[in-house]
Protein backbone atom coordinates (compact mmCIF):
# COMPACT_ATOMS: atom_id res chain seq x y z
CA UNK A 1 0.00 0.00 0.00
CA UNK A 2 1.39 3.34 -0.55
CA UNK A 3 0.67 6.37 1.77
CA UNK A 4 0.88 9.73 0.28
CA UNK A 5 3.71 12.05 1.67
CA UNK A 6 1.08 15.13 0.23
CA UNK A 7 -2.20 13.59 1.35
CA UNK A 8 -3.97 16.68 1.05
CA UNK A 9 -2.53 18.07 -2.00
CA UNK A 10 -4.81 18.01 -4.92
CA UNK A 11 -4.49 19.64 -8.55
CA UNK A 12 -3.36 22.94 -8.72
CA UNK A 13 -5.65 25.82 -8.93
CA UNK A 14 -3.75 26.51 -12.42
CA UNK A 15 -4.26 23.05 -14.48
CA UNK A 16 -8.38 23.02 -13.29
CA UNK A 17 -9.10 26.83 -14.45
CA UNK A 18 -7.22 25.87 -17.67
CA UNK A 19 -8.94 23.00 -17.89
CA UNK A 20 -12.22 24.58 -17.53
CA UNK A 21 -11.59 27.26 -19.88
CA UNK A 22 -10.91 24.69 -22.42
CA UNK A 23 -13.80 22.67 -21.16
CA UNK A 24 -16.16 25.86 -21.90
CA UNK A 25 -14.57 27.41 -24.79
CA UNK A 26 -13.44 30.67 -22.59
CA UNK A 27 -10.96 33.01 -22.35
CA UNK A 28 -7.68 32.19 -20.64
CA UNK A 29 -6.97 34.84 -18.25
CA UNK A 30 -6.11 32.05 -15.65
CA UNK A 31 -2.82 30.38 -16.09
CA UNK A 32 0.31 32.62 -16.28
CA UNK A 33 1.81 32.36 -19.32
CA UNK A 34 1.93 34.62 -23.07
CA UNK A 35 -0.40 33.74 -25.94
CA UNK A 36 1.99 35.49 -27.91
CA UNK A 37 4.99 33.94 -29.53
CA UNK A 38 8.61 34.13 -28.10
CA UNK A 39 11.13 36.73 -30.15
CA UNK A 40 11.83 34.63 -33.39
CA UNK A 41 15.63 35.50 -33.49
CA UNK A 42 15.57 33.66 -29.86
CA UNK A 43 13.64 30.90 -31.90
CA UNK A 44 16.21 30.69 -34.91
CA UNK A 45 19.40 30.63 -32.47
CA UNK A 46 17.68 27.51 -30.52
CA UNK A 47 17.52 26.56 -34.19
CA UNK A 48 20.99 26.87 -34.92
CA UNK A 49 22.52 25.69 -32.00
CA UNK A 50 20.64 22.29 -32.62
CA UNK A 51 22.10 22.56 -35.98
CA UNK A 52 25.71 23.01 -34.80
CA UNK A 53 25.69 19.86 -32.34
CA UNK A 54 25.00 20.93 -29.14
CA UNK A 55 22.45 17.96 -28.41
CA UNK A 56 23.84 16.11 -25.89
CA UNK A 57 24.23 16.80 -22.04
CA UNK A 58 25.37 20.42 -20.92
CA UNK A 59 27.50 20.50 -18.08
CA UNK A 60 25.92 19.73 -14.67
CA UNK A 61 25.83 23.40 -13.68
CA UNK A 62 25.42 24.80 -17.25
CA UNK A 63 26.64 25.71 -20.24
CA UNK A 64 29.70 27.71 -19.29
CA UNK A 65 28.74 30.47 -22.26
CA UNK A 66 24.82 31.36 -20.11
CA UNK A 67 26.84 31.06 -16.78
CA UNK A 68 28.77 34.20 -17.86
CA UNK A 69 26.10 36.28 -19.27
CA UNK A 70 23.97 35.93 -16.08
CA UNK A 71 26.98 36.92 -14.24
CA UNK A 72 27.39 39.54 -15.99
CA UNK A 73 23.72 40.56 -16.09
CA UNK A 74 23.85 40.68 -11.97
CA UNK A 75 26.96 42.98 -12.18
CA UNK A 76 25.56 45.35 -14.41
CA UNK A 77 21.97 45.35 -12.64
CA UNK A 78 22.57 45.14 -8.89
CA UNK A 79 26.56 45.38 -8.72
CA UNK A 80 26.69 41.92 -7.18
CA UNK A 81 29.79 39.37 -9.04
CA UNK A 82 28.32 35.42 -8.51
CA UNK A 83 31.15 33.30 -9.80
CA UNK A 84 29.67 31.84 -13.22
CA UNK A 85 32.09 28.44 -12.09
CA UNK A 86 30.73 28.00 -8.39
CA UNK A 87 27.87 30.45 -7.55
CA UNK A 88 25.39 29.50 -10.67
CA UNK A 89 23.38 27.06 -11.70
CA UNK A 90 20.81 26.58 -14.64
CA UNK A 91 17.67 24.25 -13.78
CA UNK A 92 14.29 23.11 -15.46
CA UNK A 93 12.43 25.98 -14.66
CA UNK A 94 11.94 28.34 -11.28
CA UNK A 95 10.00 25.90 -9.56
CA UNK A 96 12.89 23.24 -10.14
CA UNK A 97 15.14 25.83 -8.47
CA UNK A 98 12.63 26.12 -5.39
CA UNK A 99 12.23 22.64 -5.10
CA UNK A 100 16.67 22.02 -4.87
CA UNK A 101 16.74 24.94 -2.70
CA UNK A 102 14.20 23.56 -0.49
CA UNK A 103 15.32 20.26 -0.49
CA UNK A 104 19.26 21.07 -0.02
CA UNK A 105 18.81 22.55 3.38
CA UNK A 106 15.46 22.04 4.91
CA UNK A 107 15.11 19.16 7.54
CA UNK A 108 12.75 17.35 9.24
CA UNK A 109 10.84 19.43 11.60
CA UNK A 110 12.82 22.50 10.41
CA UNK A 111 10.38 25.65 9.72
CA UNK A 112 10.06 27.79 7.27
CA UNK A 113 8.31 30.80 6.96
CA UNK A 114 6.04 31.98 3.51
CA UNK A 115 4.16 34.53 3.50
CA UNK A 116 0.51 33.81 2.06
CA UNK A 117 -1.18 34.58 -0.93
CA UNK A 118 2.22 32.36 -1.66
CA UNK A 119 2.61 30.30 -5.22
CA UNK A 120 1.74 27.02 -4.44
CA UNK A 121 4.74 24.70 -4.92
CA UNK A 122 6.23 26.29 -1.52
CA UNK A 123 4.37 24.21 0.88
CA UNK A 124 4.05 21.03 -0.72
CA UNK A 125 8.14 21.19 -0.93
CA UNK A 126 8.71 21.92 2.54
CA UNK A 127 5.76 19.32 3.20
CA UNK A 128 7.76 16.57 0.99
CA UNK A 129 10.73 17.71 3.32
CA UNK A 130 9.47 17.04 6.39
CA UNK A 131 9.88 20.58 7.52
CA UNK A 132 6.70 22.73 8.79
CA UNK A 133 4.89 25.83 7.51
CA UNK A 134 4.76 28.64 9.54
CA UNK A 135 2.47 31.34 6.84
CA UNK A 136 2.44 35.05 7.48
CA UNK A 137 -0.83 36.08 5.86
CA UNK A 138 -0.45 39.81 3.97
CA UNK A 139 -3.79 41.71 4.03
CA UNK A 140 -5.12 43.32 0.84
CA UNK A 141 -5.47 45.31 -0.72
CA UNK A 142 -1.86 46.64 0.31
CA UNK A 143 0.05 42.95 0.79
CA UNK A 144 2.63 44.33 3.01
CA UNK A 145 4.61 42.60 4.86
CA UNK A 146 4.16 42.78 8.52
CA UNK A 147 7.79 42.29 9.59
CA UNK A 148 7.02 42.76 13.78
CA UNK A 149 4.96 40.00 13.19
CA UNK A 150 7.46 37.36 10.96
CA UNK A 151 9.81 38.28 13.79
CA UNK A 152 7.13 36.79 16.72
CA UNK A 153 7.41 34.02 14.20
CA UNK A 154 10.80 33.00 14.41
CA UNK A 155 11.60 30.72 16.70
CA UNK A 156 15.25 28.13 17.38
CA UNK A 157 13.31 25.39 14.65
CA UNK A 158 12.95 28.28 11.94
CA UNK A 159 15.83 27.04 9.06
CA UNK A 160 13.96 29.51 5.94
CA UNK A 161 12.27 32.42 4.78
CA UNK A 162 10.74 32.37 1.58
CA UNK A 163 10.02 35.84 -0.44
CA UNK A 164 8.49 36.86 -3.81
CA UNK A 165 8.93 40.17 -5.04
CA UNK A 166 7.55 41.00 -7.30
CA UNK A 167 4.94 38.69 -5.47
CA UNK A 168 2.39 36.32 -7.22
CA UNK A 169 -0.29 36.64 -7.55
CA UNK A 170 -1.01 40.54 -5.75
CA UNK A 171 1.76 42.49 -7.67
CA UNK A 172 2.99 44.24 -4.81
CA UNK A 173 6.66 44.84 -4.81
CA UNK A 174 9.17 44.64 -1.65
CA UNK A 175 10.73 48.28 -0.77
CA UNK A 176 14.30 48.46 0.10
CA UNK A 177 13.27 48.83 3.78
CA UNK A 178 11.40 45.62 3.37
CA UNK A 179 14.27 44.28 1.72
CA UNK A 180 16.39 45.82 4.84
CA UNK A 181 13.90 44.52 7.42
CA UNK A 182 14.62 40.65 6.33
CA UNK A 183 18.51 41.20 5.99
CA UNK A 184 18.29 42.09 9.97
CA UNK A 185 16.43 39.44 10.87
CA UNK A 186 17.97 36.50 8.78
CA UNK A 187 21.58 37.52 9.99
CA UNK A 188 20.20 38.02 13.96
CA UNK A 189 18.87 34.60 13.63
CA UNK A 190 21.16 33.12 11.03
CA UNK A 191 18.61 32.03 8.41
CA UNK A 192 18.72 30.96 4.79
CA UNK A 193 16.34 33.56 3.11
CA UNK A 194 15.12 32.23 -0.84
CA UNK A 195 14.06 34.93 -2.77
CA UNK A 196 11.71 34.12 -5.69
CA UNK A 197 12.47 36.80 -8.31
CA UNK A 198 11.10 35.37 -11.57
CA UNK A 199 9.50 38.06 -12.50
CA UNK A 200 12.73 40.63 -11.57
CA UNK A 201 12.50 42.50 -15.37
CA UNK A 202 8.30 43.15 -14.79
CA UNK A 203 8.26 46.48 -12.61
CA UNK A 204 5.96 48.93 -13.57
CA UNK A 205 6.13 53.00 -12.88
CA UNK A 206 9.13 53.81 -12.24
CA UNK A 207 9.77 51.21 -9.31
CA UNK A 208 13.53 49.47 -8.78
CA UNK A 209 13.43 45.76 -8.23
CA UNK A 210 15.15 45.17 -5.04
CA UNK A 211 16.95 42.16 -5.43
CA UNK A 212 18.39 40.25 -2.77
CA UNK A 213 21.46 40.65 -4.61
CA UNK A 214 21.52 44.07 -3.94
CA UNK A 215 21.92 43.14 0.34
CA UNK A 216 25.64 42.76 0.87
CA UNK A 217 24.56 40.85 4.16
CA UNK A 218 21.09 39.26 3.24
CA UNK A 219 22.77 37.86 -0.86
CA UNK A 220 25.53 35.89 1.45
CA UNK A 221 22.68 33.75 2.79
CA UNK A 222 20.07 33.98 0.25
CA UNK A 223 19.42 31.18 -2.72
CA UNK A 224 17.51 33.69 -5.52
CA UNK A 225 15.75 31.93 -8.21
CA UNK A 226 14.92 33.30 -11.54
CA UNK A 227 13.06 32.29 -14.57
CA UNK A 228 14.15 32.46 -18.03
CA UNK A 229 10.28 31.64 -19.30
CA UNK A 230 8.83 33.87 -17.80
CA UNK A 231 11.26 36.48 -18.95
CA UNK A 232 11.76 35.84 -22.49
CA UNK A 233 7.63 34.83 -23.16
CA UNK A 234 8.80 30.87 -23.43
CA UNK A 235 7.25 29.20 -20.33
CA UNK A 236 7.01 26.49 -21.96
CA UNK A 237 10.70 25.76 -22.58
CA UNK A 238 10.94 25.31 -18.66
CA UNK A 239 14.33 26.94 -18.25
CA UNK A 240 15.59 28.89 -15.00
CA UNK A 241 18.29 29.17 -12.90
CA UNK A 242 19.73 29.78 -9.24
CA UNK A 243 22.21 32.07 -8.04
CA UNK A 244 23.64 31.22 -4.29
CA UNK A 245 27.14 32.39 -2.18
CA UNK A 246 29.51 28.87 -2.97
CA UNK A 247 28.50 27.34 0.19
CA UNK A 248 24.87 27.25 -0.57
CA UNK A 249 25.51 26.74 -4.07
CA UNK A 250 27.34 23.50 -3.10
CA UNK A 251 24.20 21.98 -1.46
CA UNK A 252 22.18 22.68 -4.02
CA UNK A 253 24.29 21.03 -6.76
CA UNK A 254 24.38 17.93 -4.61
CA UNK A 255 20.91 17.58 -5.52
CA UNK A 256 20.64 18.89 -8.55
CA UNK A 257 22.54 16.54 -9.71
CA UNK A 258 20.29 13.66 -8.85
CA UNK A 259 16.43 15.08 -9.64
CA UNK A 260 18.05 16.75 -13.23
CA UNK A 261 21.65 16.74 -13.72
CA UNK A 262 21.67 19.13 -16.74
CA UNK A 263 19.13 21.38 -18.42
CA UNK A 264 18.33 21.51 -22.03
CA UNK A 265 21.73 22.28 -24.14
CA UNK A 266 20.79 24.29 -27.60
CA UNK A 267 18.34 26.12 -25.59
CA UNK A 268 20.73 27.37 -22.95
CA UNK A 269 23.26 28.18 -26.06
CA UNK A 270 20.89 30.42 -27.80
CA UNK A 271 19.97 32.23 -23.63
CA UNK A 272 23.85 33.28 -23.91
CA UNK A 273 23.75 34.65 -26.63
CA UNK A 274 20.45 36.61 -26.42
CA UNK A 275 21.84 37.90 -23.44
CA UNK A 276 24.84 39.80 -24.61
CA UNK A 277 22.18 42.28 -25.62
CA UNK A 278 20.67 43.76 -22.11
CA UNK A 279 17.88 45.69 -23.98
CA UNK A 280 16.01 41.86 -24.55
CA UNK A 281 15.25 42.45 -20.68
CA UNK A 282 15.62 45.71 -19.88
CA UNK A 283 12.90 46.89 -21.88
CA UNK A 284 10.47 44.26 -20.61
CA UNK A 285 9.17 46.97 -17.70
CA UNK A 286 7.53 48.87 -20.44
CA UNK A 287 6.23 46.48 -22.47
CA UNK A 288 4.12 45.06 -19.74
CA UNK A 289 3.26 48.07 -18.54
CA UNK A 290 1.36 48.74 -21.48
CA UNK A 291 -0.52 45.76 -21.43
CA UNK A 292 -1.61 46.57 -17.66
CA UNK A 293 -2.45 49.60 -18.72
CA UNK A 294 -4.43 48.67 -21.80
CA UNK A 295 -6.33 46.24 -19.74
CA UNK A 296 -7.32 48.26 -16.65
CA UNK A 297 -8.44 50.92 -19.45
CA UNK A 298 -10.78 48.41 -20.85
CA UNK A 299 -12.16 47.68 -17.68
CA UNK A 300 -12.83 51.59 -16.44
CA UNK A 301 -16.14 51.08 -16.84
CA UNK A 302 -16.77 47.93 -15.02
CA UNK A 303 -17.56 47.35 -11.34
CA UNK A 304 -14.61 45.92 -10.08
CA UNK A 305 -12.34 47.29 -7.68
CA UNK A 306 -8.75 47.67 -8.77
CA UNK A 307 -5.30 48.62 -7.60
CA UNK A 308 -2.72 48.49 -10.52
CA UNK A 309 -0.35 45.68 -10.22
CA UNK A 310 3.33 46.96 -9.66
CA UNK A 311 5.10 44.31 -11.17
CA UNK A 312 4.53 40.88 -12.44
CA UNK A 313 2.05 40.44 -15.59
CA UNK A 314 -0.78 39.60 -12.98
CA UNK A 315 -3.77 42.12 -12.03
CA UNK A 316 -5.78 41.24 -9.37
CA UNK A 317 -9.66 42.14 -9.04
CA UNK A 318 -11.92 42.84 -6.61
CA UNK A 319 -15.49 41.30 -7.16
CA UNK A 320 -17.18 42.65 -3.81
CA UNK A 321 -19.41 45.21 -5.32
CA UNK A 322 -20.41 42.18 -7.13
CA UNK A 323 -21.15 39.45 -5.98
CA UNK A 324 -21.01 38.36 -2.03
CA UNK A 325 -20.16 34.06 -3.48
CA UNK A 326 -16.89 32.77 -2.06
CA UNK A 327 -13.93 33.77 -5.02
CA UNK A 328 -13.22 29.97 -5.60
CA UNK A 329 -17.28 29.97 -6.81
CA UNK A 330 -17.15 33.09 -8.31
CA UNK A 331 -14.17 31.84 -10.45
CA UNK A 332 -15.90 28.72 -11.47
CA UNK A 333 -19.32 30.60 -12.26
CA UNK A 334 -17.18 33.28 -14.47
CA UNK A 335 -15.70 29.86 -16.80
CA UNK A 336 -18.68 28.07 -17.17
CA UNK A 337 -21.38 30.83 -17.26
CA UNK A 338 -19.25 34.15 -19.08
CA UNK A 339 -16.39 32.15 -20.92
CA UNK A 340 -13.54 34.12 -19.53
CA UNK A 341 -11.32 32.20 -17.22
CA UNK A 342 -9.60 33.38 -14.02
CA UNK A 343 -7.44 32.38 -10.52
CA UNK A 344 -9.38 32.54 -7.46
CA UNK A 345 -6.55 33.84 -4.92
CA UNK A 346 -7.83 32.55 -1.78
CA UNK A 347 -6.36 28.82 -2.72
CA UNK A 348 -3.26 31.06 -2.39
CA UNK A 349 -3.78 32.25 1.70
CA UNK A 350 -3.50 30.91 4.68
CA UNK A 351 -7.21 28.79 6.55
CA UNK A 352 -8.20 30.36 2.56
CA UNK A 353 -8.75 33.27 3.52
CA UNK A 354 -10.92 35.01 0.89
CA UNK A 355 -10.81 38.85 0.52
CA UNK A 356 -12.70 38.39 -2.70
CA UNK A 357 -10.55 38.72 -5.25
CA UNK A 358 -9.57 37.08 -8.99
CA UNK A 359 -6.16 37.28 -10.67
CA UNK A 360 -6.20 37.93 -14.26
CA UNK A 361 -3.18 37.29 -16.27
CA UNK A 362 -2.40 40.18 -18.82
CA UNK A 363 0.33 38.32 -20.51
CA UNK A 364 -1.87 38.51 -23.61
CA UNK A 365 -2.15 40.14 -26.96
CA UNK A 366 -4.82 43.06 -27.28
CA UNK A 367 -7.25 41.42 -28.93
CA UNK A 368 -7.48 38.83 -25.90
CA UNK A 369 -7.19 41.08 -23.38
CA UNK A 370 -9.95 43.18 -24.68
CA UNK A 371 -12.31 40.02 -25.64
CA UNK A 372 -11.60 39.16 -21.56
CA UNK A 373 -12.60 42.76 -20.51
CA UNK A 374 -15.60 43.12 -22.39
CA UNK A 375 -17.27 40.05 -20.85
CA UNK A 376 -15.81 41.14 -17.22
CA UNK A 377 -17.29 44.31 -17.88
CA UNK A 378 -20.59 42.60 -18.20
CA UNK A 379 -21.01 41.91 -14.81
Amino acid sequence: MITSKLPQTETSIFSVMSQLAKEHGAVNLSQGFPDFESDPYLIELVSHAMKDGYNQYAPMAGDTDLLKEISKKYQLLYKKAYAPNSEITITAGATQAIFTAITAVVNKGEEVIIFTPAYDCYAPSIKLMGGNIVPVQLQAPAYKPDWNLVAKKITERTKMIIVNSPHNPSGMLFSEDDMLQLEALAVRHDLIVLSDEVYEHIIFDGNIHQSAARFPKLSQRTFITASFGKTFHNTGWKVGYCVAPQALMREFQKVHQFNVFSVNHPVQKALATYMKDPDHYLGLSSFYQKKRDFFINELKDARFKIVPSHGTYFQLLDFSKISTENDVAFAERLTKQYQVATIPTSVFNANNEDYKQIRVCFAKNETTLKKGAAILKTL
